[in-house]
């Protein structure tokens, strides 16, 4: 089957197999390699993406569901200025996380330009980082906010 959907503001059309999930098809078939897989129960975050610039976990979504809509990965958000602040704080360290971590801190400062810290960690709480304790990621989301 094909299916249509909006990748990082490209309308594109892919053939899938009936059942194929999201994080599949963008990386294997699209060879997005920033989604990746983790836990595959929606849990880690590893595989966010916005869809319709809301984060979601791809491991959870069926392909044929995004007919029609816009998925948005790391490599199409112009966000430069969150990327170094990132690096600035500290907030990147084995990498595993940051793309799900960039695309939630993206898509919450769409919304609110300047979140309380309760906003940015109610955000952010849907993706597991086990590396920094997660303040170096919270500073850096500030720190957006306050330049």
């Amino acid at each position: 089957m094909k299916v249509k959907f909006k990748l990082n503001g490209k309308e594109i059309e892919v053939e899938i197999e009936d059942g194929e999930l999201l994080i599949d098809t963008l990386r294997n078939r699209l060879k997005i390699k920033s989604v990746k897989h983790g836990c595959g129960i929606g849990e880690c975050g590893t595989c966010t993406v916005l869809l319709d610039l809301k984060p979601v976990c791809s491991c959870l979504l069926l392909t044929k569901s995004v007919e029609n809509r816009s998925i948005t990965t790391v490599e199409g958000i112009d966000c430069e200025k969150l990327k170094e602040s990132f690096a600035t704080h500290g907030a990147v360290q084995c990498g595993f996380c940051t793309p799900g971590m960039l695309l939630s801190a993206y898509s919450l400062l769409i919304e609110n330009k300047n979140p309380s810290k309760e906003e940015i960690k109610e955000r952010i709480s849907g993706n597991l980082c086990r590396c920094t304790g997660y303040n170096q990621i919270i500073e850096a989301i500030e720190n957006v906010c306050k330049n």
